[in-house]
């Protein structure tokens, strides 16, 4: 096996992902088979500098370096090779934020990330310009933010992009976007697969008076979609991503994509009627959806896959932190009275022990709101547990109850898809931390929905992977083979996949629970109101 993969990377027949993400920088390479060989990362934080959350250009291409060279490094210690080519490469990162750059190449700000609430009155005043919901974190939203706030940079911005469009650029040359990246910059247009030149003009129309030296066309990216040849890596980019001066030039780029995108792509959930969740300490749903939504719901972000189909998507900010703790307190009992109960097993038994309660909790409310909420329209939260002396207090429904809130601030959103768009799924594939407790995660989504709930062994591959295998599909694609029969036929046939369908009781259990969700609101507003 491992002659066969050293032949493989000495000739070139690998491929390359790296993705940014929030905490972690991480490489992957693959094979010939699209599965992993070899790997690196490096950790890394946003800083919070002068109100804005930010990393440098500095610890950008150090994290860079520093994941590759580990990558490297892994080949050379697992195959005996060292690393000097690849068949293609791909760069993907958290997507959205502002990464203004002049003339001459120079950030003007520095990088503003997604994490930044600070573009409300832009994002308000584009949402009912454009008639298309324009969440805070997207990229317009930041530009006209700055645009409003007068700052000084506006008038010298000769060039626009995002973190994965950066390091793309800075590598290739090349100022282009994956189409599911672009679509967190700017609404795309479905037929054209490139931003909505209506809304263009409607953008430039309204800053006329501010009398700035560019139209919006002219410092975006170019948009390019899955399988499209990006540009190649070039001397100078070779050598910035390596710094040992190994890796040639000359090698293939794929269009740089959004994590959200690569997450599609690493479960294969980019079919239309199809969606994946992933669950952890925030919770997110993504629907590729078969037509345009009939209105703006500013609880629902519309993204695209990297192929450019619509993709609707329902964001809470808490999911499974709360559980956590209370999982915690757990093992601070059991030690408390002298066992010593591996973590996994007290998570394994708890999380079963929900499958035993009442199909509706009990009649137990739950709310992890550790943090702000703004499906329900929380700026801060309050983590609490509530039962009445009516209700059913036992651990089967104590467990089963904090499971379930894991999930409703999300299926608020989901019923505005499922109920008033009547948007239809035939499966959601499952993805994070919530999942690893075989059955349980799926069972309960899976009442949430109404929908089948799959998790395959591959899932916690994540991003970088995922961008490997765009990178492998722009590469060793067929003729006209789509994206879509590409992961099914060469990366996921015989994936082994486990698949929880919904049961009619829980479904309904779980629709008894939102009611008294939404009608305990109150409660929480209150403990956030008298809890400082």
């Amino acid at each position: 096996m491992s002659l066969d993969v050293k032949s493989t990377i000495e000739s070139g027949k690998t491929v390359l992902g790296i993705e940014l993400g929030s905490t972690r920088i991480k490489a992957v390479l693959i094979g010939e088979n699209n599965e992993p060989i070899a790997s690196g990362s490096h950790d890394w934080e946003n800083s919070f500098v002068d109100n804005v959350w930010t990393y440098s250009l500095e610890d950008i291409w150090k994290g860079l370096q520093d994941s590759y060279q580990k990558l490297s490094a892994d080949v050379k210690e697992q195959y005996g090779v060292t690393l000097q080519t690849v068949g293609a490469i791909g760069f993907s990162a958290m997507m959205h934020g502002y990464m203004a750059f002049d003339k001459d190449g120079e950030l003007l700000v520095p990088f503003r990330t997604w994490r930044n609430n600070i573009t409300e009155q832009a994002s308000t005043e584009l949402t009912k310009l454009f008639n298309y919901n324009i969440p805070q974190r997207w990229s317009i939203a930041h530009l006209y933010q700055a645009i409003l706030n007068k700052e000084e940079h506006i008038s010298d911005i000769h060039f626009q992009t995002t973190l994965a469009g950066y390091v793309h650029w800075k590598l290739t040359g090349k100022k282009v976007l994956g189409v599911g990246e672009a679509s967190g910059v700017f609404p795309i247009d479905l037929d054209t697969k490139s931003f909505n030149e209506t809304m263009i003009k409607q953008f430039n129309q309204s800053i006329e008076t501010q009398n700035l030296p560019w139209k919006l066309e002219d410092i975006l990216p170019n948009v390019l979609v899955a399988g499209e040849n990006a540009g190649e890596l070039t001397e100078e980019g070779a050598r910035l991503l390596d710094v040992s001066g190994e890796l040639k030039a000359g090698i293939p780029l794929c269009p740089p994509e959004g994590d959200a995108g690569t997450g599609m792509v690493a479960t294969n959930s980019i079919a239309k009627r199809t969606g994946n969740v992933s669950a952890g300490t925030s919770a997110f749903a993504m629907v590729v959806v078969e037509k345009d939504l009939s209105k703006v719901h500013p609880e629902i972000d519309l993204v695209t896959t990297p192929t450019g189909n619509l993709v609707a998507m329902a964001h809470s900010n808490n999911c499974s932190s709360d559980l956590n703790a209370w999982v915690g307190l757990f093992d601070e009992f059991s030690k408390a009275i002298g066992l010593d109960i591996d973590k996994n097993k007290l998570y394994e038994t708890l999380f079963n022990s929900a499958l035993q309660g009442d199909a509706d909790g009990g009649g137990l409310l739950s709310y992890g709101y550790l943090s702000g909420e703004h499906m329900t329209h929380f700026e801060e939260g309050r983590p609490l547990f509530v039962r009445s002396s009516g209700s059913n207090f036992n651990l089967a429904n104590f467990m089963r109850v904090h499971l379930f809130t894991a999930f409703g601030a999300m299926k608020i959103g989901m019923d505005i898809l499922f109920k008033e768009e009547k948007v239809e799924l035939d499966e959601v594939l499952g993805h994070g931390g919530l999942f690893k407790t075989e059955g349980v995660g799926q069972r309960i989504l899976a009442a949430a929905f109404n929908v089948p709930v799959s998790v395959m062994e591959t899932a916690g591959e994540g991003g970088a992977w995922g961008i490997a295998l765009l990178g492998s599909y722009m590469i060793n694609k067929k003729e006209n083979e789509t994206l879509e029969d590409y992961l099914n036929e060469s990366v996921f046939a015989g994936q082994s996949v486990k698949t929880v369908s919904p049961e009619a009781e829980d479904v309904t259990g779980f629709e008894q629970f939102m009611e008294r969700y939404k009608a305990g609101l109150e409660i929480e507003r209150a403990a956030v109101n008298s809890l400082k």
